[in-house]
């Protein structure tokens, strides 16, 4: 990175031209008359005499020079660290065979509900800054699929690969808590938080959904529940052994009150979305109500190049006045 330090002093190179303007305006006038000059224009002057021109050239650019040098031009690095605690996050996904669902529209096709979840947490997670982010999956069971890390690029990596029925066909609304509990005791933050997504009802699993948010609450762990999708029926794509694929709708259930409840239970909230839009704007909230103020250091590291002008102007100079007093002295 270049810059110069004081700025200000280069407005200075705007008095060499004036100066030079002067300087011709008063040389326009003759300083002897003589009757006649044809012998004078016999005399041709020597090569030594004709590079005198030089003189005032070498004169004004090393007073650029030392103007420039003056202004302390500099190149270096300037860097930014952002210091914050931040917050622990855990994002525990539902990837029941019910998140195959087609009720879903992203950028005008259809997709299933854990396609659309994707692209929404993806870009939640691109808003981040300075947390630690884990990601738990659920289905039958409840799985680490990434522990607490600030490494944003693995974490969306990594879910960009999960697949609907990875943990099995049921939903463990209670396990998946209780995991998520596990992987934010890994590291101490001020603010703890689990982000609950599911379009069911939690079926499986050895912890209730009430014991896991009793638990959460105890250790000041907040929770936001998503449920995901739309009532009654929603179309599925199966493949029939004789018919091939073909689509079905099939009835869904979702526990709403019991996400409600887990919500109020730790002092969270629950959030519905039906639709591409509504997902999006729940996380846009929840990116809104969990900030984390960050401190910003600067420093920079310049190495000055001032005297890589200063020393050609001032040998210009020498020469200048060695010249002046010699080869091209001028007598009065």
């Amino acid at each position: 990175m270049f810059r110069f330090a004081s700025p200000i002093f280069l407005l200075l190179l705007a008095w060499v031209p004036i100066v030079l303007f002067l300087r011709k305006r008063k040389n326009n006038y003759p300083s002897i008359y003589i009757s006649g000059t044809h012998k004078i224009d016999q005399i041709k002057p020597s090569l030594v005499l004709k590079a005198q021109w030089l003189l005032p050239v070498l004169k004004y650019f090393a007073f650029c020079l030392m103007i420039i040098a003056m202004a302390r031009p500099q190149w270096g690095t300037h860097r930014v660290t952002v210091q914050s605690e931040g917050i622990n996050i855990i994002l525990a996904v539902d990837i029941s065979e019910s998140m195959a669902a087609l009720d879903f529209k992203q950028e005008g096709q259809i997709v299933n509900r854990l396609k659309a979840v994707k692209g929404v947490v993806a870009d939640f997670i691109s808003k981040r800054d300075g947390d630690r982010i884990g990601l738990v999956v659920f289905g039958s069971h409840a799985y680490t699929q990434i522990p607490l890390t600030r490494d944003y690029q693995t974490i969306m990596t990594i879910l960009e690969k999960i697949e609907i029925g990875a943990a099995g066909k049921s939903t463990a609304i209670g396990d998946a808590i209780g995991i998520s509990l596990k992987r934010l005791q890994d590291i101490d933050s001020k603010s703890n938080i689990i982000i609950l997504l599911t379009d069911g009802r939690s079926n499986s699993g050895e912890l209730t959904p009430e014991e896991s948010s009793r638990i959460a609450s105890a250790r000041g762990v907040k929770i936001y529940t998503i449920g995901v999708g739309s009532k009654g029926k929603a179309p599925f794509l199966i493949k029939h052994p004789f018919l091939g694929e073909q689509y079905v709708y099939q009835q869904v259930d979702m526990d709403e009150n019991s996400l409600k409840a887990i919500a109020s239970e730790t002092q969270g909230r629950y959030f519905k979305a039906e639709d591409l839009t509504q997902l999006e704007q729940v996380y846009d909230q929840i990116d809104k109500l969990e900030k984390t103020e960050t401190r910003i250091k600067t420093f920079a590291e310049y190495d000055e190049f001032y005297r890589y002008l200063l020393w050609p102007a001032f040998l210009i100079l020498v020469v200048l006045i060695v010249l002046t007093n010699t080869r091209f002295l001028r007598i009065p």
